[in-house]
């Protein structure tokens, strides 16, 4: 007992560090921080004390109010306590006509209010969702297969395929872990990750050894460390911070509020103004307050409720023609009222679906791409002349786009692809081509696969009608793939490379990157170290169809338009001059320059500025609250859980209906049911 107790006092100087410095710390030092052993776990009595302090690793939602009190609160807007006081005041005079008629606007206008308003809180609900059931964690020596919430800090847990990751882990191994971090950042691409130190952590969403609870291991395997769990995690910050958010009022609730309050000052003063000439004239005061409630009461316009709220349905089912779901009537008129719109960027000004938008082979020709999406609709055009390249009609181009396809695992079914959607997007540029059969012509003998650590991925290949020698084929980061080529493909005929041509290709990367693109280089040859280059492609998640008029229509209107992104400086600055925000003119800040300035500072700095860039839920709740507080009315879109708190504090929350999260779309008040930006004019 007395061991025990003395284990316990140990366990109380466990140490948990926040992600930016677990990220800098040896495995063996974290280790030794958390009281862990690394190859046999913590003993169940580590694990009790732990949770006595830590709690369970999951979201305590507090209970919902009672459907009666829900139906009793519409009752406090000061202008139906105003009607009801006249109602009663009618029933005192005998005026029952009039107690009836105002009794009953006054119970359509807030049963109506209410049967539109009534949903019970279930934004914090589905970010429990987002908590995997189980998982495979190491304790006592032995591999057990627990409930998640039962994790604590300093459990090692391992990740494989398919898993959603449990808690906030410190990678300490990895083997080609991919993670898909959209639920956290918003950004489609899944992460490399890697189990060494980082020298420094500037931005929580660019830690390559932290994977966050809720995000999905898409590819690889690791092991890591618990450093966050529940309300302690990242996803816990963003439960907490909207637990802590209410639904600001829009303009016209606040303008009714106003108007029920000057009303009953005016009818006081109706009143007393009646009893005092009364008093004067030395009339009897009873018989002189029934004349000046009986004005008073004439004077409350007990049909302005009713004609507010049939305005307002009318509004709402206007909006439903159009496939935008209204979930709040007085919504319906702040959308008139809003000056400034913010809005995510993947999934909501762009598709989320990765496209190959520009093209250089090896030997100088230049192609660009048109259409979005995973699908064949669209074109190729050789720069300058745009003529449509089909197959092989350039073999430089074809090469080019046969060794994408070829060196691929993703598939696209129905307008969606089953794998990477960087691979997806080179074969949505094969079936452009009219090329993507063309890997049916060859049998797989061996995949190399991508890791955070080499960079590229290879496959060897054979011709299934001819008994030709072996081929690569590899695709990766251009400073790795150029490293095993000493050729290069000069319309079908491989040259030697030479340092000129090295140097134009890294100049074509560098323009093509520095433009916003993700740049893939590919190559094909006999052997590994004798690879032939075929040249670069260029891939972004481009604007959705209409986004940009959109915004042109908006800005023309005097609606201020800002972009807000998880993504670097290069692919935010890309889309945002893609879509025409500010004319061109862009003032673009990070999340970490955000944190630097007050917030005085930041409400007179933030007008000025159209694109804020590596940020992150708690950036995004900054800004909407300086736009706020500097007196605009804020409009934001989103999709993601990284949206929700931003979605929940604007004036106006607007949810994507097809790409949206569930979580994103119990935040906001109104949806667009087919994710078309344009309906929010």
């Amino acid at each position: 007992e007395e061991c025990e107790l003395k284990i316990i006092e140990q366990e109380k100087e466990v140490t948990v560090l926040p992600p930016k410095e677990a990220c800098k710390c040896h495995k063996e030092d974290l280790a030794k921080a958390l009281k862990v052993d690394l190859q046999t776990g913590l003993s169940e009595l580590s694990v009790l004390q732990r949770r006595s302090k830590h709690g369970w690793n999951e979201f305590s939602v507090e209970n919902t109010e009672p459907i009666w009190k829900k139906y009793l609160d519409q009752f406090k807007n000061p202008l139906i306590l105003l009607l009801l006081a006249s109602a009663l005041v009618s029933v005192i005079t005998k005026e029952y006509e009039d107690a009836v008629s105002i009794a009953a606007a006054v119970l359509i206008v807030v049963t109506v209010a209410f049967i539109q308003e009534y949903r019970s809180e279930k934004s914090l609900e589905e970010l429990n969702k987002l908590v995997p059931p189980e998982c495979n964690c190491l304790r006592e020596g032995k591999l057990q297969h627990l409930l998640a919430r039962e994790l604590v800090p300093g459990d090692i847990i391992y990740l494989a395929v398919g898993d959603r990751v449990p808690a906030d882990l410190r990678l300490i191994e990895v083997t080609d872990l991919l993670v898909d971090e959209s639920s956290f950042t918003g950004e489609a691409e899944p992460c490399n990750k890697t189990d060494s130190v980082l020298l420094e952590a500037r931005d929580i969403t660019t830690l390559s050894n932290i994977v966050f609870m809720g995000t999905l291991v898409r590819c690889g395997k690791g092991k890591g460390i618990v450093i966050g769990t529940g309300e302690k995690s990242q996803f816990g910050e963003v439960f907490k911070m909207m637990q802590a958010e209410e639904t600001p009022k829009t303009p016209l609730q606040k303008s009714m509020d106003r108007l029920g309050k000057q009303l009953t000052l005016f009818s006081f003063g109706i009143i007393g103004l009646i009893m005092l000439i009364g008093w004067l004239q030395g009339k009897r005061l009873l018989s002189m307050f029934t004349i000046g409630v009986s004005l008073a009461v004439a004077a409350i316009p007990e049909g302005l409720p009713i004609v507010v709220t049939v305005t307002l349905v009318l509004g709402v089912l206007r909006m439903a023609k159009k496939r935008v779901i209204v979930k709040k009537l007085p919504i319906v008129e702040t959308l008139g009222c809003c000056n400034v719109i913010c809005s995510d960027k993947t999934g909501t000004l762009t598709a989320n679906e990765m496209t190959v938008t520009r093209l250089v082979t090896s030997d100088g020709f230049q192609a660009e791409v048109s259409g979005v999406g995973y699908n064949g609709d669209g074109n190729v055009y050789l720069l300058p002349s745009k003529e449509v390249l089909k197959e092989f009609s350039n073999i430089s181009v074809g090469k080019l786009v046969e060794a994408g396809c070829v060196v691929n695992n993703a598939i696209i079914r129905k307008n969606s692809v089953i794998g990477q959607p960087t691979e997806g997007a080179l074969v949505a540029l094969a079936m452009k081509m009219d090329l993507a059969e063309i890997k049916d012509i060859y049998v797989r003998k061996k995949e190399i696969p991508f890791s955070s650590e080499q960079k590229w991925m290879a496959v060897k290949c054979m011709l299934k009608t001819e008994d030709q020698e072996d081929i690569y084929f590899m695709k990766g980061a251009f400073e790795e793939v150029i490293q095993y080529c000493t050729l290069y493909n000069s319309s079908g005929i491989s040259l030697s490379m030479t340092p000129q041509q090295k140097a134009f290709y890294q100049q074509e990367e560098k323009r093509m990157g520095s433009s916003g693109l993700r740049v893939l280089a590919l190559a094909s040859g006999p052997e590994l170290g004798k690879l032939t280059f075929l040249g670069l492609v260029g891939i972004i998640d481009p604007p959705r169809a209409g986004v940009r008029e959109a915004v042109q229509v908006l800005l023309e209107s005097g609606v201020s338009v800002k972009m807000i992104t998880g993504d670097a400086l290069e692919t935010a600055v890309a889309i945002g001059q893609n879509i025409g925000l500010c004319n061109g003119k862009l003032k673009a800040m990070s999340g970490e320059e955000l944190d630097q300035l007050a917030e005085a500072e930041l409400s007179s700095t933030i007008k000025n500025v159209s694109i804020f860039f590596r940020t992150s839920p708690k950036h995004k709740l900054k800004i909407i609250k300086a736009l706020q507080r500097a007196g605009a009315i804020v409009s934001m879109t989103g999709d993601g859980v990284n949206d929700a708190v931003a979605l929940k504090s604007a004036d106006i929350g607007i949810a994507m209906g097809q790409a949206g999260t569930d979580v994103s779309k119990e935040a906001a008040n109104m949806i667009l049911v087919d994710d078309d930006f344009s309906k929010v004019m």
